[in-house]
């Protein structure tokens, strides 16, 4: 699987140099292949990169592509994406494609669904995406440190029809773990990952920290914001916006109004369909009471286009819930002091039904915290035993989030919930993808501390 760097640039049609490293490497970006029999559409390298985060200063990043967060990928719902990874990077990794109902060997979990990429390998991943909707990309190997660099990235999945929507924007919502003078500080600390989780110091939205997002006065944009941090819930709201969320994770609902705030965990997605108020006017993108960034209107000739109609779902199957299996999960912390860590593992810090999952064991996945029969539907109990919430994220499938005892719940689609302080939720879904399944909170040090479990459909 190794080639060599000639190799690469023989194989690179169309790709873009963006900047030079240490000791001349060149670094490349994601290209779109000018040769049709090249079995795979993209090819996308992980690099090191050097970006400007604070003013004045460079951050020593790692991005799939010339920017971090990295490049947007699009395909259109039910086409196959055919990506070639190459890793550039000194250290080993993978892609798991967050959100996307796929074969398991297409996963990116390493020693489940493939072995890690090492430097100076490919992968091949190819699967047919059967949603439209907002997802992501990163890697599931170091997790805190390479999603910390910068290994993150949007992809889209185009709806197989029109939309109605004229004007798009993406934005990649992003807290970096660094200094005033832009320097990495650690991703994870163990008192910290105890808590709500190791928070960076810096927001940015698509990489630039104040942004400034340009919508066409008058006009209605579909702005779909992702939140690829490691660690912060975003309480995001707009003052004085005229706003409808039209998805959730990736997943149509009926539309309705944004309303005061929207609490969009780690891993999560919200489409939002704005009207921009007349040019020259602004509102403020907030994380609570913190200005993230600004959405600037801009003069538009354009004729003024109505609200679109609700997305078209996707074809996620119902569950049974009359004759679904009922199945129990606990989230809470071990209790007790972690020993002898001294050893390259993490502390054991949380815990899933009294099992603490071990980052450093490869063979973890060979214990299933349970076991579904394909085909079959089951309501999974979702029980948060801490002060702390946790964005309960599970591969391969989709679930419906159907009650919870702390607000009221419209039934809808997601791959990720926010489970709240001592919150007992209810999610159903059809076992209908075979495999072994990683099911874990994505706030990163919960996960790379203990809370992740296997749950394998056979």
């Amino acid at each position: 699987m190794s080639f060599t760097r000639r190799q690469i640039l023989g194989g690179l049609a169309g790709l873009v140099v963006v900047g030079v490293g240490a000791g001349g490497a060149s670094r490349y970006w994601l290209g779109k292949m000018a040769d049709a029999d090249a079995g795979h559409d993209y090819e996308l390298i992980a690099a090191p990169l050097d970006v400007e985060l604070v003013a004045g200063h460079t951050t020593q990043a790692w991005a799939f592509g010339p920017s971090a967060p990295g490049t947007e990928l699009r395909v259109r719902q039910g086409e196959w994406l055919r990506v070639r990874f190459i890793n550039h990077l000194p250290v080993a990794t993978t892609i798991h494609w967050h959100g996307i109902r796929l074969p398991l060997e297409m996963d990116g979990v390493p020693y489940v669904s493939q072995l890690p990429v090492l430097p100076g390998e490919y992968f091949d991943y190819k699967f047919r995406v059967p949603d439209a909707g907002s997802y992501w990309y990163h890697p599931h190997v170091n997790s805190s440190e390479e999603l910390g660099r910068g290994l993150v990235g949007p992809l889209i999945v185009e709806e197989r029809e029109p939309t109605g929507f004229k004007y798009e924007k993406t934005l990649s919502l992003k807290s970096w773990h660094v200094d005033e003078a832009g320097a990495f500080v650690a991703f994870s600390i163990p008192r910290e990952a105890a808590r709500g989780g190791t928070a960076g110091r810096l927001s940015t939205i698509n990489g630039v920290s104040q942004a400034v997002i340009d919508l066409p006065a008058g006009q209605i944009t579909r702005v779909r914001l992702l939140n690829l941090d490691n660690t912060l819930t975003y309480r995001l709201n707009i003052p004085g916006v005229e706003a409808q969320i039209y998805a959730l994770d990736g997943n149509p609902i009926e539309p309705r109004p944004l309303g005061k705030e929207y609490w969009l965990g780690p891993g999560m997605r919200i489409c939002l369909a704005i009207k921009a108020p007349p040019a020259g006017e602004e509102l403020s993108l907030r994380n609570g009471p913190v200005r993230l960034g600004t959405l600037r209107s801009v003069a538009n000739t354009d004729a003024p286009t109505a609200w679109p109609p609700a997305l078209p779902a996707n074809p996620v199957a119902e569950p049974d819930l009359a004759n679904a299996e009922k199945l129990n999960f606990n989230f809470e912390w071990v209790g007790s002091v972690s020993v002898n860590v001294d050893n390259g593992r993490p502390p054991s810090l949380w815990q899933i039904n009294g099992k603490a999952w071990d980052i450093t064991d490869k063979t973890c996945a060979d214990r299933p915290i349970a076991k579904l029969e394909k085909g079959k539907s089951y309501i999974f109990e979702l029980k948060n035993m801490t002060q702390y919430q946790h964005p309960i994220h599970l591969h391969g499938m989709s679930f419906k989030v159907i009650a919870s005892n702390r607000h009221k719940v419209i039934p809808y689609f997601t791959d990720t919930y926010l489970l709240g302080k001592n919150e007992r939720a209810q999610v159903a879904l059809v076992a209908d993808n075979p495999g072994v399944w990683m099911f874990h909170c994505h706030v990163i040090d919960h996960m790379e501390t203990g809370l992740m479990a296997a749950i394998e459909v056979a």
